[in-house]
């Protein structure tokens, strides 16, 4: 009887003890400034989005080349990783997330180089800086990685690291302030949830640009082989499809309804992309095929970006498939009639996508139409400003991979010579070969 009387008051005395724990750790936490679940979720949400880039676009667009240059996109994906990652330490967050001063409306300062005076108790919202760093840093990464679509199979591998590393400082540094660090376009209401316009667009606009100062691969448009392994693109886009869930939902930075109302709407957006671009293929053609439906799952989730944050699911049906759609009017319009070889459609796929989710963010972001981001603002209203922010960062990254590609033009030369095309840029680059048969 007394060990009984002595387990019971123990039981009492943990469950007193566990109550009082219950009710003092949130309010700790709260009084901190920092919350467990938030920080949890971007943790994740960063581990995603690196996912995408490492493996998922890696093997998305290895698939897609000849079989003597797969080696050479995977270590074009893989040293861009590398190259932003350290870029963005140094320079590249503090130019897109510090305050500038006089200059805030276009460039932030130099005040978080290195991550001065960020420590493990420095937070950003609700989370630790260090992380929002970390989580920011992975778009920054897959960004120039897209671009990598627009030039395989006979780019200089020195042309790669020089235009990549000065792109991010000179194009996507201001792009990502002006709309996210509270620079000029965020002042006027710009909604880019996720990077419709600051990657995607970015992106797609330099990849037109460069595809059309580096030239077409050799037979182009005529004579091009198919790509060498649909199988392994098809991985690589299932890899971008779970990724891209923190891509989208981690831009709330927040363990909330907007996080999980995002991951929704990204979904149907990609399964709509997927499906209108198969059809409109298996209408035109006779037969769907697997690089096309992957493509425009692609194309789907590139487009639902901007808007993933701001509209409900049947938004985000419209958005996905009107993606698969005209996204791949425009892969034909630029490769048939316009003969510029954006070898793997980035411009078509991402550069289209992006701006054309961020014109339907205006509309479907309506509460008359399901949506939830136009609180201050008429949809007319919101549409010109949203087309502004297209109009202004597709200028900025044009003129600004001009530059680039000027000055990579002077100091590596961009393509390499046509017998090195025709052996393949894996043992003329690298050394080595993707297969050995």
């Amino acid at each position: 009887m007394r060990h009984s009387r002595l387990a019971r008051s123990f039981a009492t005395f943990m469950v007193t003890v566990g109550v009082m724990l219950a009710t003092a750790l949130p309010a700790a936490a709260e009084d901190a400034g920092a919350n467990g679940a938030d920080t949890a979720w971007i943790l994740t949400a960063t581990a995603l989005v690196l996912f995408m880039t490492l493996p998922g676009l890696s093997l998305f667009y290895g698939g897609l080349v000849r079989a003597n240059n797969v080696l050479s996109v995977l270590m074009h994906c893989f040293s861009i990783a590398c190259l932003a990652s350290v870029l963005w330490l140094v320079v590249v967050y503090s130019l897109a997330f510090s305050d500038g001063g006089a200059w805030n409306g276009l460039i932030g300062g130099f005040d978080r180089m290195f991550l001065a005076g960020v420590d493990k108790d420095t937070l950003s919202g609700t989370i630790p800086e260090s992380l929002f760093f970390m989580f920011q840093m992975t778009f920054a990464i897959i960004t120039p990685a897209l671009i990598v679509g627009a030039y395989p199979e006979r780019i200089k591998f020195a042309a790669v690291i020089l235009f990549s590393g000065l792109w991010l400082i000179l194009v996507y540094a201001p792009a990502a302030h002006w709309v996210w660090g509270g620079g000029w376009l965020a002042d006027m209401g710009a909604m880019d949830f996720a990077g419709g316009v600051v990657v995607h667009v970015t992106a797609g606009v330099s990849a037109l640009v460069l595809a059309v100062m580096l030239g077409g691969r050799r037979g182009f448009p005529n004579e091009l082989r198919p790509p060498h392994s649909p199988g392994m693109t098809m991985i690589g886009a299932s890899m971008l499809w779970v990724g891209w869930f923190g891509f989208n939902a981690g831009s709330a930075v927040a363990a909330n309804g907007d996080a999980a109302m995002a991951m929704t709407v990204t979904h149907i957006s990609s399964a709509a992309g997927a499906i209108s671009w198969a059809v409109a293929e298996w209408i035109r053609f006779g037969k769907p095929s697997l690089i096309g439906i992957v493509t425009g799952m692609v194309a789907g989730l590139a487009t639902i970006t901007p808007a993933s944050g701001f509209v409900g699911p049947a938004g985000a049906l419209f958005i996905g498939l009107a993606a698969g759609l005209v996204c791949q009017y425009v892969t034909g319009l630029i490769k048939q009639r316009f003969k510029i070889d954006d070898s793997l459609d980035v411009f078509a796929v991402h550069g289209v996508g992006g701006a054309l989710g961020t014109v339907l963010t205006a509309f479907f972001g309506a509460e008359v139409l399901g949506g939830f981001g136009l609180a201050n603002a008429t949809m007319g209203a919101q549409l010109g400003v949203q087309v502004l922010a297209i109009a202004a960062v597709a200028i900025w990254s044009g003129v600004g991979t001009w530059l680039i590609l000027t000055i990579c033009l002077k100091f590596t030369g961009l393509r390499v010579s046509r017998d090195e095309e025709i052996e393949g840029l894996d043992i003329v680059a690298h050394g080595e070969r993707g297969y050995d048969l």
